[in-house]
């Protein structure tokens, strides 16, 4: 392997419960940034669907929508960035395709939130207002299934250690999340409405619960890369 800036091997400082990049100041600064972008897009969708559920596909929500595909775009422009220093400077040549895996996968979450943007913005489902809070108590759970899922892969690359305890939380959520999804289809089709809305809100429900869905395969990834790194 090559040495790393300043000469120093990067694997040499690579400990079971150290900082994957602790020799890295800029590539581990612009990883932090990464994972806050998830967050912070997490923080805009909710935003977006509550006023969405409030006042339907208003400029307001529209504006919003942008905000994420906005955040998104910086996310991406951060991936690729952190992709190319870890090649170009040969770092953790052992980790570096887990490392990879666990960026592309992250930044699908991104993808997620802004395709459902789109969704909202473009099909406009009529959510009755008997449905809201449970819609929104499903948005609230995946959104935070999502941060604490980022908590984790943070840990992942800072402290190692504490990996498990947040993948222990990213499954509580996504159970959660289920458990509001399977409540909130079982009364869109007890109701009274037209098959076919029925459907169009099914279709909606399942978009926003694959987030969690997401998390919950990130969570188990990350299981398998800390093993992996601590054997």
């Amino acid at each position: 392997m090559r040495p790393s800036i300043g000469g120093e091997r990067e694997d040499k400082f690579v400990t079971k419960s150290s900082p994957l990049f602790k020799r890295t100041r800029l590539l581990e600064g612009q990883i932090d940034e990464f994972l806050d972008k998830i967050s912070e897009a997490g923080l805009i969708f909710q935003r977006a669907l509550k006023i969405y559920l409030e006042k339907g596909p208003c400029e307001e929500f529209e504006s919003s929508a942008r905000n994420v595909n906005e955040v998104e775009s910086r996310g991406d422009d951060l991936r690729r960035t952190i992709e190319m220093q870890l090649y170009e400077q040969t770092l953790i040549p052992d980790l570096r395709g887990d490392v990879l895996s666990l960026l592309e996968d992250l930044d699908y979450l991104m993808n997620i939130y802004q395709a459902n943007c789109y969704r909202f913005s473009i099909e406009s489902p009529d959510i009755p207002d008997e449905f809201h809070r449970d819609f929104m108590d499903l948005v609230e759970t995946v959104v935070t299934c999502v941060d604490t899922v980022v908590m984790s892969a943070r840990a992942f690359f800072r402290n190692i250690d504490a990996v498990r305890d947040h993948n222990s939380k990213v499954m509580f959520y996504e159970t959660e999340a289920d458990k509001i999804s399977t409540k909130l289809k079982r009364g869109i089709f007890a109701s009274d409405l037209p098959k076919v809305e029925k459907l169009h809100l099914r279709y909606f429900v399942d978009q926003v619960d694959e987030l969690a869905n997401e998390a919950e395969d990130i969570a188990d990834a990350l299981a398998i890369y800390t093993i992996k790194r601590s054997l």
